[in-house]
């Protein structure tokens, strides 16, 4: 663990960073990007079919992270202190990403994928319903895309909805967990977990789950978000670094090679993908969070890069997925088919074009804005 350099984070959360996990998140957040622009093509022009578990990593992370920044603070600090802290580091990027997508809908003609055109009243309800983080019913007025999304303004605020019901369920209880009644609580979660993948509810092959309130997803996602938490709480509890050189090097190449694995099936059966998404869920991502906390950043060069991927990570998330819609509308998806081959320059430039976006975010928008709520609400360090 490093502290040479602070993180963008460290702003309500003063105590020493682990550089490589700042960086590790990063790493997912870029695999994140790609994994979207590819989620438009046919299955077998896809480079990151499990892209979707780098959501499942940041959960980890997020449990790891709160419980070494906060789990000795409740002796000084209330319960809404803690969820001032909480809003003032997340809250702001999600109404940016909103803002975002609401611009890029207009843009696009403000219809649904079938071309059914959406009145500014619903999409202003849309956005305030994202704003406030309340979920959209699969089939309402102000559901503007009409694929059941609960956030379709911004599609991956759903996991921001499954993040705070984890900050929430650590306040309340999980923080007062012995490290006992904590094992035996992320336990039953991954068993629970493992259920829900072998039973496949919503019938897509995999748990990339979630995302909508339909077909069992708020179950899906409800329990993708307990085991990862509380699996990261019980590690920040548990650690014991041990010695390894080039974590994060390390680390980063195991998160790209299990996100790049293609989607596994058996003839007609979908099985062994739901199995690979369960153990990298329950022990892979776990590991690599271990292997990377262990590690520290030796040069200066390492530092900046994991700095840099640590600061833009929430950012990126935030703020890429509007452009996606954009470039999907513009092949025609989901009723046009193309192959990468066909768009690659537009790939290139929404991966750096939203590196670029969300980094002047984090400088214009995001951290004054963090400052000036800090100073204004009295979070002290």
């Amino acid at each position: 663990m490093a502290d040479k350099q602070i993180s963008s984070a460290a702003y309500v959360d003063s105590k020493p960073h682990y550089e490589n996990l700042d960086g590790l998140r990063g790493v997912a957040a870029l695999l994140v990007v790609w994994y979207h622009i590819y989620e438009c093509f046919p299955i077998e022009h896809q480079w990151f079919n499990h892209g979707y578990l780098a959501v499942d990593f940041f959960f980890i992370l997020s449990g790891f992270v709160i419980g070494y920044a906060y789990d000795d603070r409740w002796n000084k600090m209330s319960m809404g202190d803690f969820f001032k802290r909480r809003l003032v580091r997340l809250h702001p990027m999600v109404i940016m990403g909103v803002i975002l997508g609401t611009i890029t809908f207009c843009i696009q003609g403000a219809e649904q994928w079938d071309g059914t055109k959406i009145s500014i009243s619903m999409i202003m309800v849309a956005m305030l319903l994202n704003m406030f983080m309340i979920p959209n019913v699969p089939g309402a007025s102000c559901e503007v895309r009409g694929n059941g999304e609960m956030f379709p303004l911004n599609g991956p605020s759903w996991s921001l909805f499954f993040e705070y019901i984890a900050n929430i369920m650590y306040a309340i209880f999980l923080r007062r967990l012995s490290n006992k009644a904590l094992v035996a609580f992320t336990c039953l979660s991954g068993l629970g977990l493992l259920a829900f993948a072998i039973a496949d509810m919503p019938g897509y092959g995999s748990l990339g789950v979630g995302w909508t309130l339909a077909d069992g997803n708020l179950l899906g996602g409800f329990l993708r978000v307990t085991f990862p938490f509380s699996a990261g709480l019980l590690l920040s509890r548990k650690f014991r670094p041990m010695k390894i050189r080039g974590a994060f090097w390390v680390c980063s190449a195991m998160i790209l090679a299990l996100l790049i694995v293609p989607f596994i099936s058996v003839g007609e059966s979908t099985l062994f993908n739901r199995l690979y998404d369960t153990a990298c869920i329950l022990f892979f991502f776990p590991m690599i969070v271990y292997l990377g906390a262990s590690g520290k950043t030796t040069d200066k060069k390492s530092s900046a890069i994991c700095k840099f991927l640590g600061d833009i990570s929430f950012p990126l998330y935030m703020v890429h997925y509007p452009f996606m819609y954009l470039f999907y509308d513009y092949i025609g998806f989901p009723n046009t088919f193309r192959v990468p081959a066909d768009t690659w320059p537009y790939h290139l430039l929404l991966f750096f074009g939203n590196i670029a976006l969300a980094y002047l975010c984090l400088k214009l928008y995001d951290e004054p804005v963090r400052k000036y709520l800090a100073k204004k609400w009295r979070i002290g360090k």
